[in-house]
């Protein structure tokens, strides 16, 4: 018997002082669309987290140790991402260094008040909304401080 698999990708939450870190998308699906940082896992050479890791670098430039990802939620309806069934972590930095700066497939990175965010790509907005609060209000619930 065979299965059909799907892709595996990891999605970034960076939020400090009441605002959410996002990028503007340089590529299709939902170019010029805002969203969290993230991207697809690369298969046979890191784990989902390491992932999360990397992609968040390659995107805003900001750097983070793998202690400081938490895993929050995730997201797998198979019509979340047009391109197929992408099932997708969400992690929580909880700390990072370097200012954010626009990389890779990028076109754009900027801090949005987490209560005036605009349009977003894919599921994000669904993302945000399971954690309204500010980072503390996250750490506290994910009982992190």
């Amino acid at each position: 018997m065979s299965f059909r698999k799907p892709s595996v990708t990891a999605d970034v939450i960076v939020k400090e002082n009441g605002k959410v870190l996002l990028v503007k998308r340089k590529r299709a699906p939902f170019k010029g669309c805002w969203a969290l940082p993230g991207g697809f896992l690369e298969v046979g050479r890191e784990t989902v987290k390491q992932a999360a890791q990397r992609e968040l670098k390659e995107e805003t430039g900001l750097v983070v140790e793998l202690e400081d990802l938490e895993l929050i939620g995730e997201s797998s309806n198979p019509n979340r991402d047009p391109r197929g069934h992408v099932v997708s972590l969400h992690y929580f930095v909880k700390r990072y260094s370097e200012k954010p700066n626009a990389g890779d497939d990028a076109a754009e990175v900027r801090w949005f008040p987490c209560d005036n965010l605009p349009k977003l790509a894919f599921d994000h907005k669904e993302i945000l909304d399971k954690f309204p609060g500010g980072e503390n209000e996250i750490l506290k619930r994910l009982e992190l401080v």
